[in-house]
């Protein structure tokens, strides 16, 4: 193994506790682990300042394997958690991990309205199209047609998409990656942490147990080809018509603006509060 892997391993999970991890062989989570750890180490980042939080599932138990301050939450509630962290002590850089149905099924409502607040938080979201952990299920994002432990005969519900559900809801920084273009994923998590304000990543990412086996999409490394195949870079898909994007998805940053950050304007309420009680009391 490479030094330099040896070192961030060393550096930022607890090795030496939580290993070997529960996630299948080819799993697309431990990819997103990856990227995680190498955009925190980029910004350099202090592991005490660090805060993680996660819902339930698959990649609910990424907060076991990190050295920082994490917190395993309830199903859909990971942004509640963080939202509280993050009023109480603003200076922390509060990271929520969540799934696709962790976050936009039970957690959808939450999910909207952290958008909309403009909470200063990073949500890290694995789009695997499936409940993984609980038995296969479709979730919100499960494509129409698709086979699942629920819907056995075809799924006859629409998917939305969770990036333009973030940009709609007025996330300040939107961006969509793969677990195949790595690189891709280590930059935007990298901005996305860095950014003021409501930071989204969304990750597709592989669940070939319970999604690829059950829609004859084959093994992991298949459906990262397939990953490969159907990402076009936002800068192209621009250019690109509806009938030629059939299928294929937008990879890349879908939005990033400048927003008033809603832990800051509440820091302001609560300095004006407090003076104003405090000029209360002298009369």
């Amino acid at each position: 193994m490479p030094e330099e892997i040896t070192k961030l391993i060393h550096k930022y999970l607890r090795h030496d506790k939580k290993f070997p991890h529960v996630w299948c062989p080819g799993c697309g989570n431990g990819i997103v682990l990856g990227s995680l750890i190498r955009a925190i180490d980029k910004i350099g980042l202090s592991k005490d300042d660090i805060v993680m939080a996660s819902g339930i599932g698959c990649s609910g138990r990424m907060p076991v394997y990190v050295d920082f301050n994490t917190l395993h939450t309830t199903h859909g509630r990971a942004l509640t958690f963080a939202t509280g962290i993050k009023l109480a002590k603003p200076s922390l850089n509060v990271i929520t991990v969540m799934g696709d149905g962790d976050a936009t099924a039970i957690g959808g409502n939450h999910f909207i309205h952290a958008a909309r607040r403009n909470l200063d938080l990073t949500a890290i979201i694995i789009n695997n199209q499936i409940y993984g952990m609980t038995g296969g299920q479709f979730s919100p994002t499960t494509p129409y047609g698709s086979v699942a432990t629920t819907s056995t005969w075809g799924h006859i519900e629409h998917a939305f998409s969770i990036a333009d559900l973030a940009v709609t809801a007025g996330a300040a920084f939107v961006a969509r990656g793969t677990v195949y273009h790595v690189q891709m994923l280590d930059e935007v998590i990298e901005k996305a942490i860095r950014k003021r304000g409501f930071a989204v990543v969304e990750v597709m990412s592989n669940c070939h147990v319970q999604f690829g086996r059950r829609n004859q999409m084959g093994d992991p490394v298949t459906m990262l080809k397939w990953f490969k195949e159907s990402a076009v870079p936002a800068e192209k898909a621009a250019g690109m018509g509806h009938d030629e994007m059939k299928g294929r998805f937008t990879i890349g940053i879908l939005a990033d603006e400048e927003k008033p950050v809603y832990t800051e304007q509440y820091g302001k309420i609560r300095e004006r509060a407090v003076a104003a009680a405090a000029e209360e009391l002298k009369k």
